[in-house]
């Protein structure tokens, strides 16, 4: 198995990108909660501690087991990683009177961490605590303006008050890569083979006692790369269900039905459209829907588990979705439940399997290519398990989905036609439950809002606004109010993430 590095998650927004920098630097990077013990990360390569929302000087700060200081392993504290070490050590930190958030210059002393670092660069720093008096034993290895210990050491422990892992700093990657191959001598093995490695072992390990598996099929990218895999380890004791929920995109089911047909998967197909719709009815608020959703997922897969003896359900889960959804690692907050993460019922019949909960959406493409997976499927955009329920705001009705499929497929042939598809991560149509007064002709309309959405990303963790050309993005929204029935107004979401998410809901 790859060697890795350990995060401490002390609930930092910024957790996940120091572990995305991390595997792009090719080492393998996990994420555990602040109270692990020590022995159980003795043998990571290196231990980082991240940012926080919390401050070192309160009373119920998070802290971790200060075992992980005598394991003898190299120590990187990033902000309130610095902070705790600061204090662990002796040394003193006040709340500031000012507050050092955004961009600043750096000005590091020679040392391996630092090495090819010019003599003064641009830093990313968002903290209010500040470390006033330095540990006795460490030295000071940076400075800003505003912070005198901006980067300290001693021995294999070090610690900075900045934040390397956002791009925002651009000799970020660079330091965390000496950290990682200089100091933690790291051997860089964290390859797309190593990826599948993983991802094939969690199903061996989960899968005890040789019952039947079911999994949850999409037609996406997460989805499929799920199925191979368990095809190739449990042969004919699995099987991949696609419930049509009715809130798929328009002629998606039968695409998936082609694609699963291609990659020889025996996809059983399920129509539960009334049953969803029905479950929908009436509800306005976008966690009941993915709770709902979540809820009523497994109640159907609990059946068909149920007609063929299986105890196991499989999903496409990924890191993000766990991130978002629960804090299953560290204090951090919830911004949405996910159907399959924060939406599952706390009982289920089956038991859960999923393959691909510690990958993001870039490392799982990587997969998709090794095991020979047709780039018209790992080339699409993500999209949500709700489905379309969670791109309509309000009520979810069949008129609702309707309007909405027509707008999101014209939007979506409309950029492959434009060549721009493979250009954005992700792009969808939004319904938007407001009336507004247009004119058609001579007739004067009331008719509903589209919102369009297209945005650049690496990993959907954070994203950018998509910067059409204003000739694309007029034809684009003249072909949706000429096209679609009910459809009188469109207008483009220019939000970036954060502070928005990419979906509405």
């Amino acid at each position: 198995m790859s060697e890795q590095i350990a995060i401490l998650d002390f609930g930092s927004q910024y957790t996940h990108l120091i572990a995305r920098r991390i595997r792009e630097l090719k080492t393998r990077a996990l994420v555990f909660s602040p109270k692990t013990p020590a022995k159980n990360l003795a043998d990571s390569k290196g231990i980082i501690l991240s940012g926080s929302p919390w401050s070192v000087i309160e009373n119920n700060a998070p802290i971790p087991d200060k075992k992980i200081f005598e394991l003898g392993i190299p120590i990187l504290g990033i902000c309130y990683g610095l902070q705790l070490i600061g204090k662990i050590f002796g040394g003193d930190v006040l709340n500031s009177p000012k507050r050092e958030y955004g961009y600043s210059e750096f000005y590091p002393v020679s040392d391996s961490l630092f090495e090819g670092i010019q003599e003064k660069t641009t830093v990313w720093m968002s903290h209010g605590d500040k470390l006033i008096k330095i540990p006795p034993g460490f030295k000071v290895i940076g400075k800003t303006p505003n912070s005198e210990f901006a980067a300290i050491k001693k021995e294999n422990i070090y610690g900075l008050q900045f934040h390397p892992e956002v791009t925002h700093t651009p000799e970020g990657k660079k330091i965390l890569e000496n950290f990682l191959y200089s100091i933690c001598k790291a051997q860089g093995d964290w390859t797309p083979s190593s990826l599948l490695e993983i991802a094939q072992k969690e199903i061996k390990s989960k899968y005890r006692d040789k019952g039947k598996a079911v999994l949850a099929y999409s037609g996406g990218v997460d989805s499929t790369v799920s199925a191979v895999l368990a095809k190739r380890i449990l042969g004919d004791k699995f099987i991949p269900v696609f419930v049509d929920t009715g809130l798929m995109r328009k002629g998606e089911s039968k695409e998936i039905e082609e694609i699963s047909e291609k990659l020889g998967l025996g996809v059983k197909i399920v129509n539960a459209q009334k049953y969803f719709l029905n479950a929908l009815k009436d509800v306005v608020d976008p966690e009941k829907k993915r709770t709902i959703i979540g809820r009523e997922f497994i109640q159907v897969f609990e059946k068909e588990a149920k007609k063929i003896g299986a105890k196991y359900l499989i999903q496409g889960t990924l890191y993000p979705d766990r991130i978002e959804s629960i804090s299953d690692i560290g204090p951090s907050h919830t911004i949405k439940k996910h159907h399959n993460v924060g939406g599952l019922p706390e009982k289920m019949e089956l038991k859960l399997m999923e393959p691909l909960k510690d990958f993001f959406k870039d490392e799982v493409r990587k997969i998709a290519k090794l095991i020979k997976i047709p780039e018209e499927v790992y080339g699409r955009h993500p999209f949500p398990g709700p489905g379309l329920a969670v791109r309509i705001l309000g009520e979810v009705t069949k008129e609702r989905i309707n309007i909405l499929q027509e707008a999101d497929y014209i939007f979506i042939k409309t950029l492959k036609g434009l060549n721009l598809y493979d250009s954005i991560w992700q792009a969808f149509a939004v319904f938007i439950p407001v009336k507004t007064v247009g004119v058609m002709g001579d007739t004067r309309t009331y008719s509903n809002l589209i919102a369009l959405r297209a945005v650049t990303s690496e990993d959907g963790m954070t994203a950018d606004w998509f910067p059409f050309e204003r000739d694309d993005l007029k034809k684009i929204a003249c072909r949706i109010l000429n096209e679609v029935s009910g459809v009188n107004r469109v207008v483009y979401d220019i939000s970036s993430k954060p502070p928005s998410t990419i979906e509405w809901e």
